[in-house]
């Protein structure tokens, strides 16, 4: 018996009625059982089943969608994708399995069926606004207040990893980003990418940050995570455009402006050239779902020598994190994390990402703090250690 989730259930799972889904069903019977998938999949790599490739996956939804019972073997399947997207970049029939598969997870959710973990990380996030249940206080790493401004054209959405465990890096970010004249949301929400990925709804926090964003005025947001960046640009209403940190200080290198950095103490410092060599991993939601590939790669080679790994852009492996996968099977996530890592090249100094999940993934998974964010490349430039 599958256990039924204890999640408010017009908040969390939704009702039918307030559903706007324009998954493609027809893409369930236009799979052709080729089984290219199985070259590429993450998970059955590691696991070796069926049901943990895109193939098993589309063929339990297709009994799902004809009345095949949920029970925990439908769920451990579904709730296993990391929805990488790895599988669609590879499709001869064009299919997109992660859409299908969130789909999937929903129709568990409004079935009153999720996993423990998964409904313990939804119910964390609903009540306090973050991943991690933490009761304090989002933007304790900005020590002037004053630095937020009530009305500008551009917001730094930092995110939940980054406000409360990589807060130097979200000090960092924003210590340069407001040199171009961004400002923060005073009550930053989760983005809702890990309720959206799971097959839960994140309607409330959603409403509230968009409501920040309209409040300042702002035509554009900024995020220096994979996860925010895929949800503001594709789940919430096209009212602001959506970039990526690494594209904002890629558009400001190629235009030929100045890049002063505001990182203390060593406010209004140019960048100085690196003597090290990094490798870059590209975060799924960045690459393969938003075809984010050379921005990073262009920041980096203006400050540092980069050498690529194994596999990378449209063919990187994923880290193992996303899609609620490191909250529900946490062993099977570092695994894909320590597979990933035997791509990076010999003799890097650091492995750069643009992403605090993969970054917390890699690094759970024996890379320590070799890894870093884009942004703390860019801080050492400036001589920030």
């Amino acid at each position: 018996m599958m256990p039924e989730t204890s999640i408010d259930s017009h908040e969390a799972r939704g009702r039918h009625s307030d559903i706007k889904d324009d998954t493609d069903l027809s893409a369930i019977d236009q799979c052709a059982r080729c089984g290219t998938c199985r070259s590429f999949c993450p998970v059955f790599e590691e696991s070796g089943w069926e049901s943990a490739n895109a193939r098993g996956r589309i063929m339990i939804l297709q009994g799902l969608e004809n009345g095949l019972p949920a029970d925990c073997r439908v769920q451990e399947s579904l709730n296993t994708c990391t929805t990488c997207g790895i599988c669609t970049e590879n499709c001869p029939a064009g299919i997109n399995p992660p859409r299908l598969i969130e789909r999937g997870r929903r129709k568990l959710i409004l079935s009153g069926i999720a996993g423990r973990e998964q409904e313990s990380l939804a119910s964390r996030i609903l009540q306090s606004g973050n991943t991690f249940g933490d009761p304090g206080d989002r933007l304790s790493w900005l020590a002037d207040r004053s630095l937020l401004k009530e009305r500008a054209d551009y917001v730094y959405f930092a995110g939940c990893m980054n406000s409360y465990r990589y807060t130097k890096t979200a000090a960092r970010t924003f210590d340069l980003l407001r040199t171009f004249g961004v400002t923060m949301l005073p009550d930053e929400q989760c983005c809702g990418s890990p309720l959206l990925r799971m097959g839960f709804y994140a309607s409330r926090l959603m409403e509230e940050n968009l409501r920040q964003i309209k409040q300042i005025g702002a035509h554009t947001v900024i995020t220096g995570c994979a996860g925010c960046y895929t949800t503001l640009k594709n789940d919430y209403p096209p009212e602001f455009r959506v970039v990526s940190v690494a594209e904002f200080l890629d558009e400001r290198i190629r235009d030929g402006q100045r890049l002063d950095i505001n990182f203390k103490p060593h406010a209004g410092k140019r960048l100085q050239r690196l003597d090290i060599t990094v490798t870059y991993h590209d975060p799924c939601h960045l690459g393969r779902h938003n075809n984010i590939y050379d921005p990073p790669r262009r920041v980096i080679e203006a400050v540092c020598r980069l050498v690529e790994m194994r596999s990378s852009k449209k063919d990187a492996r994923c880290c193992g994190g996303g899609g609620g996968v490191r909250a529900g099977y946490r062993d099977l996530s570092l695994q894909m994390a320590r597979r990933r890592l035997l791509d990076v090249p010999e003799g890097v100094d650091y492995i750069v990402t643009s992403c605090p999940l993969c970054i917390r993934n890699l690094r759970d998974a024996g890379a320590g703090e070799r890894v870093i964010d884009l942004v703390d490349l860019v801080a050492m430039a400036a001589n920030d250690s």
